[in-house]
């Protein structure tokens, strides 16, 4: 029998199964999907998380490929309105590391156990000092225990840990369209570019191999509207048309296909239930417009790895340093909240007058506070940092 069961098989669970096996430790990884997921929407990871990839040697593997972006401008207009510098941040890795999430899950793979696929978990009780985790595979119901769960299956492996309905959230109002293109070299590849205009942002990351990646407040879904998330034609038209009225015509050109997705805020003010822990988006659920989701649960994996090691050799909970660990994550957690919340506002379509405020104030922000922005947007405020 395992020592620990991981749900879910994302880069989050995988990271922690790896880092569990190169502290001794057997873990099972169990995955709903029979397939590795498609989806990428997470690209970027900062400085504290490069960090914490080091010792299992993941940083090496993702540098391999990534683009290191070592400044982000703010745009509007085709006017410069200020500049982030993280390469001027005092950190091992002054720059944010982009590179699609498939690379970053088989990165992160290296030395984890192979996921069981197709595992479907139902429940988990508690018995004892053992888990009961009941799940479906193949057709068939089973059941099997051990001493340490971990849920790191997304949103919808939520119910798994915590009480209907809990923990308490809600969605923005906002919908997003998204979509990466190759487009030919220009003066700012390895820049990350926000838009700011009066009609929603868009913002623009580099990926290697000459590829961007662009993401636009689609004014199609607007407050929340009724928008047909079926018709391709009709976001990709969108989108371009996104990409044109900003001066992107390359990638307006250069797209041809367009994702929609709409975002949640959920922060848990617990991740541990006796020998049953939360981590990753089941526990904490934030916009991607700041780019901290996925990063976020790779440093609650981080953290707690070494913790469960510790208690599985040991056979007894370190419960300072769980306390401790949880009471970090979640205050982190909360302050990358706020962040997306004021990036998803900051992003919003404004009249005119506003627009032009919020230009000037922009501008005045960036020339005064440029550091301190570099320092939020890589997350050098998060307590692993």
């Amino acid at each position: 029998m395992p020592d620990v069961i991981i749900v879910g098989a994302g880069p989050v669970g995988t990271f922690l199964a790896a880092e569990l096996a190169r502290h001794g430790v057997e873990a099972a990884l169990w995955d709903r999907r029979t397939a590795t997921g498609g989806g990428t929407r997470a690209i970027g990871l900062h400085a504290p998380v490069l960090t914490a990839l080091e010792a299992g040697g993941a940083t090496d593997r993702i540098l391999q490929r990534a683009v290191k972006v070592g400044r982000g401008e703010a745009r509007s207009g085709g006017t410069l309105l200020g500049v982030v510098r993280f390469d001027r941040l005092a950190q091992r890795h002054p720059y944010v590391a982009t590179l699609p999430q498939p690379e970053t899950e088989a990165a992160l793979a290296v030395g984890a156990p192979a996921p069981v696929r197709g595992m479907a978990v139902s429940g988990i009780q508690v018995e004892g000092e053992r888990l009961r985790v009941r799940a479906t595979h193949d057709d068939s119901t089973l059941e099997t225990t051990a001493p340490l769960v971990v849920v790191a299956g997304g949103a919808g492996a939520r119910q798994l840990v915590f009480r209907p309905g809990m923990p308490r959230g809600g969605e923005y109002p906002d919908r997003y369209l998204m979509s990466d293109a190759a487009v030919r070299p220009r003066d700012d590849d390895a820049v990350a570019v926000v838009h700011l205009d009066e009609r929603g942002v868009l913002e623009s990351f580099p990926l290697p191999d000459g590829r961007r990646r662009f993401v636009a407040w689609d004014i199609g879904g607007a407050g929340g509207s009724s928008v047909d998330d079926h018709d391709d034609d009709a976001r990709l038209a969108r989108l371009r048309a996104a990409l044109t009225a900003r001066g992107e015509h390359e990638g307006a050109a250069a797209i041809t296909a367009a994702a929609s997705f709409r975002v949640r805020r959920v922060v848990a003010p617990r991740l541990r239930r006796g020998r049953l822990f939360a981590i990753g988006d089941t526990a904490h659920e934030v916009s991607p417009i700041g780019g901290q989701g996925m990063n976020l649960g790779l440093l609650d994996a981080a953290g707690l790895a070494p913790l469960l090691a510790r208690w599985v050799r040991e056979e007894a909970a370190p419960e300072s340093e769980l306390a401790a660990w949880e009471r970090d994550r979640v205050r982190s957690a909360r302050r990358a909240a706020l962040l997306a919340s004021a990036n998803t506002g900051l992003g919003r379509p404004v009249g005119p007058a506003a627009h032009a405020v919020r230009s000037r104030a922009m501008r005045v922000a960036l020339a005064a506070g440029g550091t301190l922005f570099a320092r939020a947007y890589a997350m050098g405020f998060d307590a692993a940092s």
